[in-house]
C-alpha cells in the first residue's frame, strides 16, 4: 500500500514538474513577444507562410501569435488580404485580446475586401450588444468601414443605436460613423442630421468634439443647430481632448463671425462693447494658450485674431513666439500665422523683432517667411538693424533668400525714406559682386529706387544722395570677402546730408547710378537685370545741352547700345511653353532683345540726325527681323512703323527707305496707315513709362515697356 502511494506521489510530482515547465515556457514566449517585438518585424518568409496554419489552430496562443505577425506586416505595408477568410473565422473568438487584433485587421482590410467583410456582418451586429464598450465601438467602426452602398441602411441603424449608447467611447465612434455613412450615401442626410441632434446634446467631453466635427462635415452651413449648444460648448472647451479642441474652436469661430455682432471700437462710443456670448468664448478659450499641443495654441490665436477686440488682441503675441522654439516643423507653421498677424497688427511684435532673425540652419522657406515678417515690422526705430541684417542675408547660399533680402533693402527704402542713401550704398556695393544672383537682384531694386528718386526730386532723402556716392565708390573698389563688413560699417554711420547744392544738382545722384550700371552692362548677365539696365539707359539717357558727343544723348548711352547690338545674336530665345533655352550655351533671354530694340528706337529718336546712331539702330532692327522669337519680330515691325515717319534713314516694313521728316504731304498721304510725327512717337515711347511697381512681377516690371 505504501508502495502504491509512493508511485502515485512520484507520478503527480512528475506531472506537476511538466506543467510548471510548460507554464514557464509559455510565459517566456509571451515575454519575448512583448519585449522582443522586433522579431515580429524581421520574420522570415517561411514564418509568414505558417500564419494561415496558426489562424486555423485550436490554440488561442497560436492565433494570437499569427494576428500579431499580421499586424506587423500591415505596419510594413505588406499585402495581407489573402489571409482575410482565415481571420474572419476568429471574429467571434471569446478571447478579448484576439478579437481586438481581429478588428484592427478588419478595419484595415474591410474597405479593400467589402464582399468578404459582408460574410461576417451578422457577427458585427451581434457585437454591437457586447458588454465591453471597446468591442461595441470597434464593431461599429468595422461595420461603417464596409464601403458597400447596399448595407448603408444597416449601418445607419447601427449608428442610430450607438448614438444612444451609455458609453461615451461608443458615442464617439458613432459620430465618426456618421461621417462615413454620409460619404457612402448622401441620401440619408436628413436621418443623419437627426442623429447629430442627439449627439450634440451629449454631456461628455469625450464625444462632444467629434460630434461637432461630424456636424461640420455633413452640414457646414447648418450653424443654426448650435444655437442652443453654443454656451455649453464654450464651457466644455477646456475639458475636450486636444484635437477635439481644434475642431470645436474652428466651428465656434465661424459661428461667432456669422451669428454674433462685431465688437464696437472704443472710439465710436463711450466704451468698447463686446457681446456677452463672444466674451464667454474668448474667456473659455484663453486658458488654452498654455496647452502643450501647438495646434490648440494656433487655433486659439486664430480665434483671438478674428474675434477679439483690439484691447485684448495683444494676448496672442507671447504664445505665438513661444511656439517658435518647440520644433522646426511647428516653427514653420507658426511663422505663417505670425506673418498674417504682423501685416495687420505690427505693433504686437515690434519689440520682439530680434527673435525673428534668420539663422544659418533655417530651411529656405523659413528664411523667406522671416524676411517677410521683418519687413512688416520695419519702423524708423529699427530700420538700421534690419538693414544690416538684410545685407548679411544677401550672402546666403539660397538664391531665393538672396533675392528676398535684396528686395527687402529696397522695401526699407520705401518704408523709411530717410534710409534711401544707406540702401543705395548697400546696393551699389552689391553690384560689384561676382555672384550673378546678387548682381541681378541689386540691379532690379536699384532700378525701382532710381525711378522713385527721379520722380520725387524734392524729397529730403534725395538731398543726401550726392554725398553718399563717395562711399559708394569706395565700396565698388573693395573686394568681395569684405563686402558685408564694408557695407555694415557704412550703414552704422550717421546719414550724411547734402551741403553743397550749388555744385551738384538734385538729380545727379540717380543719373550717376544709371551711368555706373551702364558701364557695367557686360558684367550683368541675368536677363531681367540686363533688361532693366537697358530700359533705364533708354528712359533717362537724354541730356539737355550740347556738351556730349551725341547731342541730346548721354555719352554712355550709345556705347550700351553698341554692346547690346554686338551680343544680339548670342542671346537666348526662351521657349514660352517649357521655359527652356533654345541655345544652351547662351546666358541671356529674349526679353533683353526686346529692350535692345526699345533702346535703339529711343536713342535714334533723341538724335535723329546722327548718322552712326541711325546705322546702329537700323542694324539692330534688321537683326530682329530674322530672329527666332515672334515677339522680337513683332516688336521690330512695330518700331519700324513708328519711326518711319519720324526719323530719316530707317527702313520701313516694306523695305523702302523712308525720308523721315523730309516727306511731303503727297508721299505721306499715299502711304497706307497712320504716319506719326517725331513729337507723337516721343510721347508714345517715353511718356507714361516712369511709374514704379513695389512688388516685382514674375517677368520684371520693365519687360512690357517700350
Amino acid at each position: 500500500m505504501d508502495g502504491i502511494n509512493l508511485n502515485a506521489l512520484s507520478e503527480n510530482a512528475t506531472r506537476l514538474g511538466m506543467r510548471i515547465q510548460e507554464t514557464i515556457a509559455e510565459h517566456t514566449r509571451d515575454l519575448s513577444l512583448t519585449r522582443g517585438g522586433s522579431s515580429l518585424f524581421d520574420m522570415a518568409d517561411d514564418k509568414a507562410k505558417n500564419i494561415t496554419k496558426q489562424l486555423e489552430s485550436s490554440s488561442d496562443r497560436e492565433k494570437l501569435d499569427a494576428m500579431k505577425r499580421l499586424i506587423a506586416l500591415i505596419s510594413k505595408n505588406r499585402p495581407v488580404s489573402s489571409y482575410f477568410p482565415a481571420v474572419v473565422k476568429n471574429v467571434a473568438s471569446p478571447n478579448l485580446e484576439l478579437r481586438k487584433l481581429v478588428y484592427i485587421y478588419l478595419l484595415r482590410c474591410a474597405p479593400s475586401e467589402p464582399d468578404l467583410a459582408l460574410l461576417s456582418i451578422n457577427t458585427f451586429q451581434r457585437d454591437l450588444a457586447d458588454p465591453s464598450p471597446l468591442i461595441r465601438a470597434m464593431a461599429l467602426r468595422v461595420l461603417s468601414g464596409i464601403r458597400v452602398p447596399t448595407v448603408a441602411t444597416i449601418v445607419l441603424m447601427a449608428v442610430r443605436k450607438s448614438a444612444a449608447d451609455p458609453s461615451p467611447y461608443v458615442r464617439k465612434a458613432a459620430a465618426f460613423a456618421v461621417m462615413k455613412v454620409y460619404k457612402l450615401d448622401q441620401a440619408h442626410h436628413t436621418t443623419l442630421l437627426d442623429i447629430m441632434t442627439t449627439l450634440l446634446r451629449d454631456r461628455s467631453p469625450l464625444s462632444l468634439g467629434t460630434a461637432v466635427l461630424a456636424l461640420d462635415t455633413i452640414a457646414p452651413s447648418r450653424l443654426d443647430l448650435l444655437h442652443v449648444h453654443f454656451r455649453r460648448l464654450c464651457r466644455a472647451l477646456p475639458d475636450i481632448d486636444a484635437w477635439g479642441q481644434v475642431d470645436v474652436l474652428r466651428v465656434l469661430v465661424r459661428y461667432a463671425r456669422t451669428m454674433l455682432p462685431k465688437p464696437v471700437p472704443a472710439g465710436e462710443r463711450q466704451g468698447e462693447e463686446v457681446d456677452k456670448d463672444l466674451k464667454l468664448l474668448l474667456a473659455c478659450a484663453e486658458p488654452l494658450f498654455m496647452n502643450k499641443n501647438p495646434a490648440v495654441v494656433l487655433a486659439v490665436a486664430r480665434a483671438f485674431y478674428y474675434l477679439a477686440p483690439s484691447s485684448i488682441l495683444s494676448k496672442i503675441g507671447a504664445p505665438l513666439l513661444r511656439l517658435l522654439s518647440v520644433s522646426r516643423e511647428v516653427e514653420r507653421v507658426t511663422l505663417a500665422y505670425l506673418l498674417v498677424v504682423a501685416r495687420s497688427h505690427p505693433a504686437l511684435f515690434i519689440t520682439s523683432h530680434n527673435r525673428l532673425f534668420v539663422r544659418a540652419d533655417d530651411a529656405e522657406q523659413v528664411k523667406r517667411t522671416k524676411i517677410s515678417i521683418l519687413l512688416a515690422l520695419c519702423t524708423v526705430d529699427n530700420h538700421q538693424t534690419l538693414l544690416r541684417e538684410f545685407v548679411d542675408y544677401a550672402q546666403d547660399t539660397d538664391d531665393s533668400v538672396v533675392g528676398d533680402a535684396i528686395h527687402g533693402i529696397g522695401r526699407i527704402a520705401s518704408l523709411v525714406p530717410s534710409s534711401t542713401p544707406q540702401c543705395l550704398t548697400a546696393l551699389m556695393g552689391m553690384i560689384n559682386s561676382k555672384q550673378d544672383t546678387i548682381v541681378s537682384n541689386a540691379v532690379l531694386v536699384l532700378k525701382s529706387l532710381v525711378q522713385n528718386q527721379l520722380l520725387t526730386p524734392s524729397s529730403t532723402s534725395t538731398m543726401t544722395l550726392a554725398t553718399s556716392l563717395s562711399s559708394q565708390q569706395a565700396l565698388l573698389t573693395s573686394s568681395i570677402p569684405s563686402l558685408t563688413s564694408s557695407i555694415s560699417t557704412s550703414l552704422s554711420a550717421a546719414p550724411l546730408s547734402f551741403t553743397s547744392p550749388e555744385s551738384t544738382s538734385v538729380a545727379q545722384a540717380p543719373l550717376s547710378i544709371i551711368a555706373q550700371l551702364a558701364r557695367r552692362i557686360d558684367d550683368i548677365r541675368h536677363p531681367h537685370a540686363r533688361a532693366c539696365v537697358l530700359w533705364l539707359v533708354g528712359q533717362y539717357g537724354s541730356v539737355p545741352g550740347t556738351g556730349t558727343t551725341v547731342e541730346g544723348v548721354a555719352d554712355w548711352a550709345p556705347d550700351v547700345l553698341r554692346k547690346a547690338a554686338r551680343s544680339f545674336n548670342t542671346e537666348v530665345c526662351f521657349n514660352t511653353l517649357y521655359n527652356s533655352p533654345v541655345h544652351a550655351n547662351s546666358h541671356q533671354a529674349s526679353l533683353v532683345k526686346l529692350q535692345t530694340l526699345t533702346l535703339a528706337a529711343k536713342l535714334i529718336l533723341l538724335a535723329p540726325t546722327h548718322r552712326t546712331l541711325a546705322l546702329l539702330a537700323q542694324h539692330v532692327l534688321t537683326l530682329a527681323r530674322y530672329d527666332e522669337d515672334w515677339d522680337v519680330r513683332d516688336r521690330a515691325r512695330m518700331l519700324k512703323a513708328l519711326l518711319v515717319g519720324a526719323v530719316a534713314g530707317v527702313m520701313s516694313s516694306n523695305d523702302e527707305e523712308g525720308i523721315g521728316e523730309n516727306w511731303n504731304r503727297e508721299e505721306q498721304a499715299a502711304r497706307p496707315g497712320v504716319v506719326l510725327r517725331r513729337e507723337q512717337v516721343t510721347r508714345v515711347l517715353f511718356e507714361g513709362k516712369t511709374g514704379t511697381i513695389e512688388e516685382e512681377p514674375a517677368t520684371g516690371e520693365c519687360i512690357s515697356e517700350f
